[in-house]
């Protein structure tokens, strides 16, 4: 297996093979996706659709595409995607402000969606792969001067504010929070001053509060979260059936495809698909799903830390924290841990967008996992274990140093 999974990333360049574990473990949740949104939804299919396989047949596509788009990146050394840095950036702002304007899908009470066709378009999803590409590059770029607010912290925190605002007009409170989570982590990690961080999070936190306290649908849906029980029947409908999945299926689960809950439990396969699996696959499916998030990140910090150099560290520590907190936060509102929060479970729930940007963002960090050492190096290895053509090469083709001088002579 694991040579096949060599086979379907190799390069043609002698730079090396990506790390086999991490490319596994997406592969495997990409399929493992499949056959829980088949679960999880042939009942709405059934009846809203007439078809029992159409979020099958529309799933299988998307992470047939993922795959693809993911294989692809994963063959694109890293350091090529720096120039498309800006324009990326830009296009992601533009689809942002078109979702806002009046051009968004409304869908949930919210206009995440851009419909270009048949194809939904949620800009908010590829927003936070273009902060943490845009981050990574201006870090790495002005490594010396992290320190300085105005350098080092102030154009930051301005570019993602700008794309927390947008995301707050669709309105996605989630996907801001991620964005700002995601901006604090790697001003932190590229070495920005503590007090500066902690002004910042403090003011996040107040914003936060204040947004969830003036804005009425935010509040009342935060009263029901207090008091499921008394409003399990409205507002607090959807995690209250949530947690009753979990609690079916305690620890082994009742079953692939003999879950119950999916009479019950609304848009089961987007957002909410990780009740379906710990009704069906109990707490051990809930463990390994865990367990496989888990080894992403332990994986992905892993690749930041042996990166060829800053951008691809910061960029792939990025990327890293996205799957964990976008995996741990959906897990803890599925299990009323949070507050309901439109994030999805990285490549498990239902939807294009979201299966792409994460193929997307895990082919970039398979990239950045490639060995160092292969084609670049490989000449290095050979000077060093011959002294006289190492000194050709830097002094000249035809020049032969003098064995019994220390240095040779200035011409």
């Amino acid at each position: 297996m694991w040579n096949a999974i060599r086979g379907l990333f190799a390069r043609s360049d002698r730079r090396g093979s990506v790390d086999v574990v991490l490319a596994a473990v997406a592969i495997a949740l990409l399929g493992f996706g499949i056959v829980m949104v088949y679960s999880a939804s042939v009942i709405e299919a059934t009846v809203v659709y007439n078809n029992p396989q159409y979020f099958l047949q529309r799933q299988t596509m998307f992470a047939a595409a993922a795959l693809a788009v993911m294989m692809i990146v994963s063959k694109i050394d890293y350091v090529k995607i720096q120039p498309f840095t800006y324009p990326v950036l830009a296009v992601v702002v533009g689809l942002l402000v078109l979702s806002v304007i009046g051009f968004g899908h409304t869908g949930g009470g919210a206009a995440r969606w851009l419909r270009l066709g048949p194809i939904h378009v949620q800009p908010s999803e590829a927003a936070k792969l273009a902060l943490i590409l845009w981050l990574g590059y201006s870090l790495a770029k002005k490594k010396e001067k992290i320190r300085d607010f105005s350098v080092g912290m102030l154009p930051h925190l301005l570019v993602a504010g700008g794309l927390m605002l947008l995301c707050l007009k669709q309105p996605d409170f989630g996907g801001a929070v991620v964005l700002l989570f995601l901006t604090f982590t790697l001003l932190f990690v590229a070495g920005a001053r503590l007090g500066y961080l902690l002004g910042v999070a403090i003011v996040g936190v107040f914003a936060a509060a204040w947004l969830v306290r003036f804005k009425a649908y935010r509040w009342e849906r935060m009263l029901a979260w207090f008091n499921m029980a008394e409003h399990r029947q409205d507002l607090a409908y959807q995690p209250f059936q949530s947690v009753m999945s979990f609690g079916s299926g305690q620890g082994t689960g009742l079953g692939l495809g003999k879950g119950l809950q999916v009479l019950y439990l609304p848009e089961a396969h987007t957002d909410f698909v990780a009740a379906i699996i710990g009704e069906e696959l109990g707490f051990v499916g809930i463990l390994g799903l865990c367990t496989a998030y888990l080894v992403i990140v332990v994986r992905g910090v892993r690749v930041s830390l042996n990166a060829r150099d800053d951008y691809g560290s910061y960029v792939a520590f990025g990327i890293s924290v996205l799957f964990g907190v976008q995996a741990l936060v959906n897990l803890a509102v599925a299990m009323a841990i949070l507050p309901t929060k439109g994030l999805t479970l990285p490549f498990i729930s239902y939807g294009g967008s979201s299966l792409l940007v994460n193929a997307a963002a895990m082919g970039v960090l398979l990239s950045i996992s490639r060995p160092r050492t292969a084609a670049a190096e490989a000449p290095n290895k050979k000077r060093e274990r011959d002294p006289e053509a190492s000194a050709q090469v830097v002094t000249g083709a035809n020049f032969t140093p003098d064995k019994h001088s220390p240095e040779p002579e200035a011409t």
